[in-house]
């Protein structure tokens, strides 16, 4: 059976991931609700007066306004002050939902705005991300947002303001986050280019995805390594034992987005690890494999299976098969798993490679469902 190159297509994702008879309620960013909390703490610090709420401008220019937790003001006159946003992340499984974004504020002595990290909020301690090495993980659009909304209460021109973002828990919501691994380390990041979290996007992984490969790539890494999850990521690092973590980066569905950002930043090999499933969408040449936008061609496994040896009833039994997985089980059954798997891992290396080009290497392996150990390769390791 001769084999013909798939088409190329990374589809695009909607809004969001779930489908729903209702809309799903957006929320807010931990930059928003940071901003929110120091626009509170600096009114405070001004009048002498908690502040039940407050009125913040978003980046494309919406105003909202947030109810304010906590509003304390000590010394007087007013000397410090402090107020609490808790962040509400709508419909959108955010492990920093519920978290109290903190603003703690004083008077400084030079004109302007210094803004510091606290407890809770991560430490940058690696290159690649566009923040100072030593700095507090707060991206440039949060930075920007609460310099604004500081100025609308004071004249950062004429009066110097001190602010301190904390976020009690930090370090331990940190830990259900990729931030140890990119680097910041003590706590969360204040994150957002919006304002706003829209529930169930996966624009945040896809950026995550292709901002790990850049730090990967500030370090003078030149292999990654792409797993699709946390069993695979096991596997690929007992594989490539001699590679640092940083390599090992989580894509999920954003296959191609992990490989574009790879090609930009001028690494020389590409490794993918994953199971049946998500190798099956690949060779079919699908670089975005969400279960929205992709499904597994069983008939291609199904001519896999015939180049491998398999007799027509179990070609037939493939073809019809349930899932990936469920053609991986039959294939196991008839001991044909590891050539099967080996034209399946070639094929996926024929894709890759031609998404990325000639500057790559790219080597591919399967693994099983339990990310216990490899089963099938492209030709680059033994199993």
């Amino acid at each position: 059976m001769t084999y013909a190159e798939p088409p190329l297509r990374e589809p695009d994702l909607p809004r969001t991931a779930k489908v729903r008879p209702t809309a799903l309620r957006t929320g807010w960013t931990t930059g928003a609700c940071a901003t929110a909390a120091a626009k509170a703490a600096v009114t405070a610090l001004v009048t002498g007066a908690a502040q039940p709420e407050v009125e913040i401008g978003l980046p494309a220019g919406r105003r909202v306004r947030f109810p304010v937790a906590r509003c304390e003001v000590t010394g007087t006159p007013p000397a410090r002050a402090e107020a609490v946003v808790v962040k509400d992340a709508g419909d959108d499984p955010d492990v920093t939902h519920g978290a109290e974004l903190t603003a703690t504020v004083d008077w400084a002595d030079a004109p302007g705005l210094l803004l510091a990290g606290g407890s809770g909020v991560g430490t940058v301690t690696k290159p690649g991300l566009g923040l100072a090495v030593g700095g507090p993980a707060i991206n440039d659009t949060p930075r920007r947002m609460i310099s604004e909304a500081v100025a609308e209460v004071v004249d950062l021109t004429e009066v110097g303001v001190r602010v301190v973002i904390s976020v009690p828990r930090g370090e331990i919501l940190a830990r259900k986050t990729t931030n140890r691994r990119l680097g910041i380390l003590g706590g969360i990041s204040i994150l957002g280019t919006t304002g706003i979290v829209r529930p169930f996007s996966t624009a945040s992984w896809r950026a995550s995805v292709v901002q790990a490969v850049h730090v990967m790539a500030a370090q003078g890494e030149r292999t990654v390594v792409l797993c699709t999850g946390g069993r695979t990521e096991r596997a690929a690092r007992a594989l490539l034992p001699e590679l640092p973590e940083v390599c090992f980066v989580e894509v999920g569905d954003f296959t191609g987005a992990a490989v574009t950002a790879a090609v930009g930043d001028a690494m020389t090999g590409v490794v993918f690890v994953g199971m049946a499933g998500k190798l099956a969408k690949l060779a079919a040449g699908i670089l975005m494999t969400h279960y929205t936008r992709s499904k597994v061609d069983l008939s291609l496994l199904g001519a896999v299976t015939a180049e491998a040896g398999g007799d027509p009833a179990l070609v037939d039994e493939v073809t019809q098969a349930n899932t990936g997985r469920h053609a991986y089980e039959l294939w196991e059954a008839a001991g044909l798993l590891a050539p099967a798997g080996d034209l399946l891992c070639q094929r996926v290396g024929q894709v890759l490679q031609r998404f990325a080009g000639p500057t790559v290497t790219v080597d591919v392996a399967m693994v099983d469902f339990a990310g216990a150990r490899v089963v099938a390769s492209s030709g680059r390791w033994d199993r």
